[in-house]
């Protein structure tokens, strides 16, 4: 396997580009993800790492605004060096790319911090536009494919009775409690996989005012961003319909 190429710095032209680090272990595959990216001129592939412990070392060294992070390579893997990096370097946003066979991978590597994930089947377009999302701090996957994963997961597991009661009822120890009554319906309508503009809809309220309610509900549950927001909504096993 060859060694991942070494990459200039940047030109003051792309001073302004979201800088990228691409993970893989396969080179082809990590060769053709930075040509994609770098089709448009506000994205600059910075790095590449084949494995864990060099995205770990060249996130150090690059500080990337986005890594596109596979999961299964040799070493710690993508999932363990998606945790070192966001507890390291929380403003680089870590893309977990990976495939729905292997959904508990995925599941896991937003529990350990990363944005969001993307199938390695999604279109160039869809992956430079994710990329640009997760810089910009919002949702990256379409809600739906995000509802999918988690009801995949809470199909597998789903939960008692009294978990359930706890998430409605007023409980010391249920974080929800934190909410006004709009927040908290928002909350729910986030853990159904609905987007901002489908929130708006269903309350019939302004895109600023949803917008305000979703990053007060952030603030609140100490969440880094939208995806994190579901994986809370989760654990508490939210009803979501």
């Amino acid at each position: 396997m060859s060694a991942p190429q070494p990459y200039s710095s940047a030109s003051s032209d792309s001073a302004t580009a979201i800088s990228i680090l691409v993970v893989d272990d396969q080179e082809l595959t990590r060769m053709g993800n930075a040509l994609m990216l770098e089709a448009d001129d506000d994205l600059k592939v910075v790095g590449e790492a084949a494995s864990g412990e060099e995205a770990v070392r060249r996130v150090r060294e690059l500080r990337p605004d986005v890594v596109l992070m596979d999961v299964r390579m040799p070493g710690i893997g993508g999932i363990e060096a998606t945790r070192i990096i966001t507890a390291a370097h929380p403003n680089t946003k870590i893309i977990v790319f990976t495939t729905f066979d292997v959904d508990e991978y995925a599941f896991d590597g937003l529990q350990a911090g990363a944005s969001a994930f993307l199938l390695k089947s999604s279109a160039p377009e869809q992956v430079r536009a994710a990329v640009r999302t997760a810089n910009a701090g919002e949702a990256v996957v379409e809600p739906r494919i995000t509802k999918y994963l988690v009801d995949h997961f809470t199909s597998r597991t789903p939960a008692p009775p009294r978990a359930r009661a706890a998430i409605d009822q007023p409980s010391s120890s249920n974080p929800l409690d934190q909410l006004s009554p709009r927040e908290r319906e928002v909350f729910h309508l986030m853990a159904a996989g609905l987007s901002n503009s489908e929130i708006c809809e269903a309350f019939h309220l302004s895109p600023a005012t949803v917008k305000t309610h979703v990053n007060r509900v952030f603030a609140k549950l100490h969440l880094r961003d939208r995806v994190h927001a579901v994986i809370l909504a989760y654990r508490l096993r939210t009803p979501r319909n």
